[in-house]
């Protein structure tokens, strides 16, 4: 009876099972660790991904509570504070989604009013034919409601449904169903369950749906009260004309025309839809600035010093753009003190990125967009009449919805010498005697800025076109440390290694005289699905990129002087170049008055 060898020893099974507890400990504490890893990680991911399309249902909603009020009281509301709660006072009554179905009711009931008066009355019969049948829902599926409840137990994501109705594109975005059929689950014995992405995602949605509401909140705040002004303005010009009766009759007839009112009886919201129609009032892409890429030059303070004016490096242009446009446009205190510009041309060849900048502005200022390029209105409000109302009602609507652009690619069309056969039917110079009058409407309080675009501005007349554009940025082609730059960020960006097989120096190199917008091009054409799967076992070179670089068509030394002579005909240019050689007589003179003290 004497106890065996393994009687003091723990069983085997008792063993595994402390190391399956231990492992158990171990597996939470990392996937804890990971778990407050990942939560800046999700909500910046949800900002970046969400906030833009937060932020402007936030707008689209608070404006029409704008338009709701106004319409209702003949006033526009009061914004409430911060301590009063913000917008959340505002949705107190109705929620945003219930604000939404308001809009497109709104929207439907103008689209049955349009085909009521342009339809025959229906038989009787038909409409018991259509009473019998079921009504499909406009854009939207039968199998909707069903969708939308296996979404709410059995995922987390969010569904919208979009409806474009009367021109107006309006998004309905359904609450997000979570249940407790995922989120109250028992997962304790599931010791390997990490955390779900999309119930934080959840979570950290209303967190960045708070701090957006407080970014909209001062927006809205400032627009509602350019709104005021701007009908303050228009109601209380009109008497003043008619308390001067002793003026001159040519006086009389030229405060007539400016006080004008061509659509005094219209609504905000008919005016947008109108433009929206016509195409004129668009919806900018969302592109930061930051993306616009470009390195500092760190040549130019050699240069100067040489007395040689550097040509700017693409980051010299993105804060020009930050001064001129974006600052004044996206600040009043700023636009009140900076120095009036009321309009800006964008040149430089094909590919360097002027679209992109006009889209960068209207991002970074959330300025509203109007287009106003001559194939955008070719046909559009024919005749005098309709290019007067035309623009009557566009520079109406931007000063309302302000800040706001106003931009004109191939700006030198507009001013063209001798238009070609091929372009007389979309009438060209059309707005060339109209450009002058719509600036001198652009009052100094106004954040309304007219951008034009061009590729080739030498082909236009010189002084009708420096009339209008007060300042003229010349966006020359990309240097070595702007290309090393594009490059890297553009291969890493579509799915692209860059290991030491790949010579990015070397890209560079090679790549001059090409604009970003051709590595754009090239780039996609060689990254392709199956070539990013091959990386592994080939690897990327250059010479990948340099045969489908050879493809295209640099910018020549032609073009790069063309456009370095029409730059030295600008109004800038001759007054610098003035100065610069009235200094140089002055220095020459000082040199031979100081010789001859000497002799």
């Amino acid at each position: 009876m004497a106890p065996g060898e393994d009687t003091n020893k723990t069983a085997a099974v008792i063993v595994k099972a402390k190391e399956n507890a231990d492992s158990h400990h171990l597996l939470q504490e990392q996937y804890r660790a990971e778990y407050e890893k990942a939560q800046p990680v999700i909500k910046q991911t949800v900002m970046d991904t969400e906030g833009p399309e937060i932020k402007e249902t936030y707008r689209e909603q608070i404006r029409h509570w704008f338009i709701e009020c106004y319409n209702t009281s003949g006033k526009f509301p009061d914004y409430p504070t911060v301590e009063q709660g913000g917008s959340d006072i505002i949705f107190a009554e109705k929620t945003p989604e219930q604000l939404l179905a308001e809009i497109l009711a709104e929207e439907e009931e103008k689209e049955n009013q349009k085909g009521k008066k342009g339809n025959v009355k229906e038989t009787k019969k038909e409409k018991k034919k259509k009473t019998k049948a079921e009504p499909k829902p406009e854009g939207f599926s039968y199998f909707l409601p069903e969708i939308i409840e296996g979404n709410k137990i059995y995922t987390g994501k969010e569904l919208r449904c979009v409806s474009d109705s009367g021109g107006l594109l309006v998004q309905l975005k359904l609450c997000v169903f979570l249940t407790d059929v995922w989120r109250e689950r028992d997962e304790s014995t599931n010791h390997r369950q990490k955390h779900d992405v999309e119930l934080e995602k959840e979570e950290k949605r209303k967190e960045v749906e708070k701090e957006i509401r407080l970014q909209v909140d001062e927006l809205m705040r400032e627009e509602l009260r350019n709104l005021r002004m701007a009908v303050e303005r228009d109601f209380s010009e009109p008497p003043k004309a008619k308390v001067k009766p002793k003026k001159a009759k040519g006086k009389e007839k030229g405060s007539k025309k400016k006080e004008k009112d061509f659509t005094a009886n219209r609504s905000l919201n008919s005016l947008c839809d109108e433009l929206i129609e016509q195409g004129l009032l668009k919806a900018a892409p969302q592109v930061p600035l930051a993306s616009y890429l470009g390195d500092f030059s760190y040549l130019g303070s050699t240069l100067l010093g040489a007395n040689i004016n550097p040509m700017p490096s693409l980051y010299d242009i993105r804060q020009i753009i930050t001064m001129y446009a974006i600052l004044p446009l996206g600040s009043q205190p700023l636009h009140e003190k900076a120095p009036l510009v009321k309009s800006i041309l964008l040149a430089g060849p094909h590919g360097v990125g002027k679209k992109m900048l006009v889209h960068s502005i209207c991002t970074e200022s959330c300025a509203t967009l109007f287009d106003l390029t001559a194939k955008n209105i070719a046909g559009k409000y024919p005749g005098k009449a309709g290019l007067q109302m035309m623009l009557h009602m566009v520079l109406k609507v931007a000063k309302l919805l302000q800040p706001s652009i106003v931009w004109i690619d191939e700006a030198e069309k507009t001013f063209l010498k001798k238009v070609p056969k091929e372009e007389k039917v979309l009438e060209p110079k059309r707005l060339k005697k109209n450009l002058p009058k719509l600036l001198k409407q652009i009052k100094a309080e106004d954040r309304v800025l007219l951008v034009g675009t061009s590729s080739r501005p030498f082909d236009a007349e010189l002084k009708p076109l420096f009339k209008v554009y007060d300042r003229i940025i010349l966006i020359p082609r990309a240097d070595y440390a702007s290309r090393y730059l594009i490059w890297k960020h553009l291969i890493e960006e579509h799915g692209g290694v860059i290991s030491s097989a790949l010579d990015l120096t070397s890209l560079a190199k090679i790549s001059d005289g090409y604009t970003p917008g051709h590595l754009v091009e090239v780039v996609k054409s060689v990254l392709t699905e199956h070539r990013i799967e091959q990386q592994a076992k080939v690897p990327l070179t250059a010479n990948n990129f340099i045969r489908a670089l050879s493809k295209i068509e640099p910018v020549y030394q032609q073009e790069e002087t063309a456009f370095m002579n029409w730059t030295s005909k600008t109004p800038l240019a001759r007054k610098a170049l003035k100065a610069k050689r009235e200094k140089e007589a002055l220095e020459a003179a000082a040199q031979e008055a100081a010789n001859k003290k000497k002799r």
